[in-house]
């Protein structure tokens, strides 16, 4: 399928590793042109090259900048002060119980996680209205539905993200901009991989049955997810094909949510 992203330039935060370089490398075999995003220059400096192996026809740059600091944010709107695909994927997690949750984590986290896609969209979106064509998606979560009691206040960032993105919707009324949310389910990130013990020895395969019989009992798929299927997803949300879907929040949780919309 042709999804007509040739001459389209997309930026995708947080895209050195996960979901982020999935979907940047999935875009870039599509012929999009993309930035990707990391805190750090060597970082992006060897995923850039890894992604030219890859796709060797990559049209491919990168930016530095640490969302958790304006100044940062200021100078990537400098460096690229337009795109057609706005990816907002960028995000930080972990558990902890509630009550050691600080002021500064709850800062922190709505600062990484929501504020980044709200700074790159004000400054992106009057220029996609104003051409009449463009493509914001909010990398969310099934979080966001379903909030883990072990990281409130990572759900309560996702949350946020489908209010931020549905309200973004409603101001496109009648053109060819459309803003959405992707909800990824338990995804096998190096974060994730980290967090659940993955990484650390000892048999993966009971490991996962243990995380989905334990933590996340309501997935149908009963395993994690891979950053290329949700990569899958995005990428044709991304496209002028997917023009009917607009105020959405497209799930690809492998079933954990328990509704039928």
């Amino acid at each position: 399928m042709n999804l007509q992203l040739n001459d389209k330039t997309a930026l995708v935060t947080g895209s050195t590793a996960g979901i982020g370089y999935a979907i940047a490398k999935l875009l870039l075999q599509e012929g999009a042109t993309v930035y990707i995003n990391g805190r750090k220059p060597q970082i992006i400096d060897e995923v850039l090259e890894q992604l030219k192996k890859e796709v060797p026809s990559a049209k491919v740059q990168g930016i530095a900048a640490d969302f958790s600091k304006t100044e940062d944010i200021d100078n990537l709107l400098k460096a690229l002060p337009e795109v057609d695909i706005l990816i907002n994927n960028v995000g930080i997690f972990g558990p902890k119980p509630f009550a050691e949750i600080t002021d500064a984590d709850w800062f922190n986290f709505f600062d990484v996680n929501v504020m980044s896609g709200v700074r790159l969209s004000r400054h992106y979106f009057p220029k996609m209205l104003a051409k009449n064509e463009g493509r914001i998606i909010f990398i969310s979560s099934e979080s966001a539905i379903n909030i883990p009691e072990d990281m409130i206040h990572y759900g309560f960032t996702k949350t946020a993200m489908l209010s931020v993105s549905r309200g973004l919707a409603e101001l496109t009324k009648g053109t060819n901009v459309t803003v959405n949310c992707v909800l990824p389910g338990p995804t096998l990130s190096a974060g994730v991989e980290e967090m659940t013990g993955l990484n650390k020895g000892g048999s993966k395969e009971e490991t996962e049955k243990d995380f989905f019989t334990n933590i996340r009992p309501t997935s149908i798929l009963q395993r994690f997810t891979s950053p290329d299927e949700i990569a899958n997803t995005v990428v044709y949300i991304a496209s002028s094909l997917a023009s009917a879907t607009n105020g959405a929040a497209i799930r690809a949780d492998g079933g954990v949510v328990k509704t039928i919309i």
